[in-house]
C-alpha cells in the first residue's frame, strides 16, 4: 500500500487557492492514502467567532468536501484532510475521510489545543475506525497525540494506520509518534504544515513541519524537513500492523491488564 502526506503552507482564508495548491501537488502522484494537514484549506489562527463562521463548512455537502471527493475519485485514492466544520450552530475542528466512491467518514477533534477552545466545540464523534479495503484507518488530529489514550483506543478498535492531520507548533510530536506506533504496533501518517501565522496582534505561530510516516516497529520511514513544502509517498506492508506479538511470549494486546489501569 502506498501512503503519503502533503506538507505545505496554507494561506489563511484563501480556501480556493490553498485547494488549488493541493490539486497542483497531487496531479501526477500515485497514492492509495493521502493525508493533508489540520485545517488545510482555511488556515489556523482565527481571531474571531465571525471569522470561524465565515470559513467553516457543512460536511459532506460543503464545497471543500465536494472537491476532496472529486480529487479522490479522479486519482482513485483515499484522502484525509482537516477542515473547519459547522453543524447545527456549532463549529468543530474536524477531518474528513473520502475515497473513490465518495464520502466515508468524519472525525471531530477530541482534544482542543490552546485558543482552539475559544472557537471550536470539543469533538463528539468519538475515536472511529474505517475499513477502506487495503487497511483499517483511524483519525486523530494534532494535539490528540498528547493523549496516549487516543492512539490506543484507535488501535484497540482495529486501526492499522493512524491518519494524523496536524498544525504542530510544539517540538515533541514527531518523536512522540514513534512511541505511539511502537506501543500500539501501528503505522502513522502525520501531515503537518509549515510557515508562520501572525494575525490580529497575536503572537506568531511557527509550524514545525517534520511530517512523517512511522512503522509499527517505531521506524521513521520518512520525515520531511521543518521548513519546506514536500509531497511524499511511502510503500508500506499493512500486515505488519496486524501482528501484535513482540516475542514468542508477549502479545501486545493480550497481555494488557485493564483492571489495574486508572480510568
Amino acid at each position: 500500500m502506498r501512503v503519503g502526506f502533503y506538507q505545505f503552507a496554507p494561506v489563511f482564508g484563501e480556501v480556493n487557492n490553498n485547494f488549488d495548491s493541493v490539486i497542483a501537488a497531487v496531479s501526477s502522484m500515485e497514492c492509495d492514502l493521502l493525508v493533508l494537514p489540520e485545517l488545510a484549506m482555511s488556515g489556523y489562527q482565527f481571531i474571531s467567532q465571525e471569522e470561524v463562521a465565515s470559513l467553516a463548512e457543512l460536511v459532506p455537502e460543503g464545497p471543500t468536501t465536494r472537491r476532496l471527493m472529486d480529487v479522490a475519485k479522479r486519482r482513485d485514492m483515499f484522502v484525509v484532510a482537516g477542515i473547519a466544520e459547522q453543524f447545527q450552530g456549532r463549529f468543530y475542528n474536524s477531518a474528513v475521510l473520502v475515497g473513490p466512491s465518495g464520502f466515508i467518514g468524519l472525525y471531530r477533534k477530541t482534544h482542543l489545543f490552546d485558543e482552539e477552545t475559544l472557537f471550536f466545540s470539543p469533538g463528539d464523534t468519538g475515536l472511529q475506525v474505517w475499513d477502506i479495503g487495503p487497511a483499517k484507518v483511524g483519525i486523530m488530529i494534532c494535539f490528540d497525540w498528547f493523549y496516549p489514550e487516543a492512539a490506543r483506543t484507535l488501535a484497540l478498535k482495529g486501526a492499522e494506520i493512524l491518519c494524523h492531520p496536524s498544525n504542530l507548533i510544539l517540538p515533541h510530536c514527531p518523536d512522540a509518534m514513534v512511541t505511539r506506533c511502537l506501543e500500539n504496533r501501528v503505522f502513522s501518517v502525520t501531515a503537518n504544515r509549515i510557515g508562520q501565522e501572525e494575525r490580529g496582534g497575536k503572537p506568531a505561530l511557527t509550524f514545525i513541519g517534520k511530517s512523517e510516516v512511522v512503522s509499527p516497529g517505531g521506524k521513521i520511514l520518512h520525515r520531511a524537513p521543518p521548513d519546506k513544502e514536500e509531497l511524499t509517498v511511502v510503500d508500506i506492508d499493512v500486515t505488519e500492523a496486524r501482528d501484535k506479538w513482540l516475542n514468542p511470549y508477549n502479545d501486545l494486546f493480550r497481555d494488557r491488564q485493564p483492571h489495574l489501569y486508572a480510568s
